[in-house]
């Protein structure tokens, strides 16, 4: 059997078997390897090349600004939301919304989007007569939005494991992301209406203001990322790390809903999941080495163009195979494992490095909404107390918002490129 198969499919039965993904990479690589009879010495190279790179140390950095973002300003970024758009029908499903595109904006994870503007409007929403499961629906679906917004720890795995500029993919998620947030608002408001949902009295000015003024410390965040990394200012990784100092000051000294003690908490769990990722990244270049020499990607290529030459129905059916994969892998973990794979394919058929990114994200992030893996979807339940099943039938109008955006990713270039352009001119 092809070796680099032998790493695909080890991969996928150890991780459904729920050892952690860095382990089950490392062991179907080494075994592979073992089997093609691969100098070993590769593992350890391989690892520190693919760890060796100033790029990921923005992650940990936003993953730190994400956590203290949790235990102190995510509020106000909820409070800000609902002074604007509060006496709408389904008002509470658009400040859900809203507040995860702002949150996302700094966070890049979509598991923290939901925890921290979840945790806060869901509760609400079952308050003001929403069902517990559209409550959870809503929340889960628009946390997909941590991730699409940037920054996005997703793709800042692929411009290392791609040499991909991150300004460049960050660049091409934003209308994406965008267009999903619009659409999920328009929903929103569409079954407040429908339902008759319950709108609170309008806000005068003066207190529109107050909130305004009340939140600015939070919402410079997102500008002092987007506006730094689009400007020339600063790279993705400064960037990182001038929002954390920010966030850490503000929560400290600014709005004092942050003490000292928490700081250590905050830093460990960052660290925590930053290990892992990297640990994912590092192993990511020696299974990539496997896979590439294995001349698997060739052989997919030569598959794929057996079955037709058309280009559309191609892209279907990587899309399908991705929404799949989704529902049994992480993202982080799927961008690691199907890049080095099919790539080659995807370059070959005229799209770019940006393109193909967004396609295949788009589709990882749907299935942070799809069980058994869905993480999103367990989390929004988990909180909302609501049955799965019930939560599943709410999401599905959402998940086919989500499968539109992708529509539009794959068979729209200019979704994804156009604003790389504008920036690049």
């Amino acid at each position: 059997m092809n070796v680099g198969l032998i790493t695909i499919l080890g991969l996928l039965i150890l991780s459904i078997c729920g050892i952690p993904i860095f382990l089950s990479l490392g062991i179907a690589t080494l075994a592979a390897m073992a089997l093609g009879g691969m100098p070993m010495v590769v593992i350890p190279s391989k690892m520190f090349a693919g760890m060796n790179s100033t790029a990921l140390l923005a992650i940990p950095f936003f993953m730190l600004a994400g956590n203290i973002m949790s235990r102190s300003i995510t509020m106000k970024l909820v409070d800000i939301s609902n002074a604007l758009i509060g006496w709408m029908k389904g008002s509470l499903a658009v400040v859900t919304v809203l507040a995860s595109t702002l949150f996302g904006a700094i966070s890049g994870s979509a598991v923290a989007t939901c925890s921290a503007v979840g945790g806060i409007t869901i509760p609400a929403m079952k308050k003001e007569g929403y069902s517990d499961s559209f409550a959870a629906a809503v929340a889960s679906m628009a946390s997909i939005l941590g991730p699409l917004i940037p920054p996005s720890i997703t793709l800042i795995v692929y411009a290392s494991a791609t040499e991909t500029s991150i300004s460049s993919l960050f660049q091409a998620s934003i209308v994406p992301g965008l267009i999903l947030c619009v659409l999920l608002i328009v929903y929103s408001l569409y079954y407040g209406k429908k339902n008759d949902l319950p709108a609170h009295p309008r806000m005068k000015a003066g207190d529109i203001l107050r909130t305004l003024k009340s939140g600015i410390w939070a919402l410079l965040m997102p500008v002092i990322i987007l506006g730094g990394i689009f400007g020339g200012i600063f790279t993705a990784t400064e960037a990182a790390a001038v929002v954390c100092v920010y966030a850490l000051i503000i929560s400290l000294f600014v709005y004092k809903d942050m003490t000292f003690k928490e700081i250590l908490p905050s830093m460990a769990d960052a660290a925590i999941s930053t290990a892992a990722i990297l640990v994912l990244v590092g192993l990511s270049k020696s299974s990539s080495y496997v896979v590439t020499t294995s001349g698997l990607p060739k052989a997919v290529l030569a598959f794929f163009t057996s079955l037709t030459d058309n280009k559309y129905i191609i892209l279907l059916l990587i899309n399908l195979l991705f929404l799949i994969i989704g529902m049994l892998m992480e993202a982080n973990a799927a961008v690691v494992m199907m890049t080095p794979l099919l790539r080659p394919l995807m370059l070959q058929m005229g799209l770019t490095d940006i393109q193909f990114c967004m396609m295949m994200c788009v589709n990882l992030y749907i299935g942070l909404m799809t069980p058994p893996v869905g993480v999103c979807v367990l989390l929004g339940n988990q909180i909302a107390g609501a049955k799965l099943e019930k939560t599943l039938k709410d999401a599905a109008p959402m998940l086919g918002i989500g499968l539109i955006v992708l529509l539009l990713v794959t068979y729209v270039p200019a979704v994804t490129t156009w604003l790389p352009g504008v920036f690049a001119k």
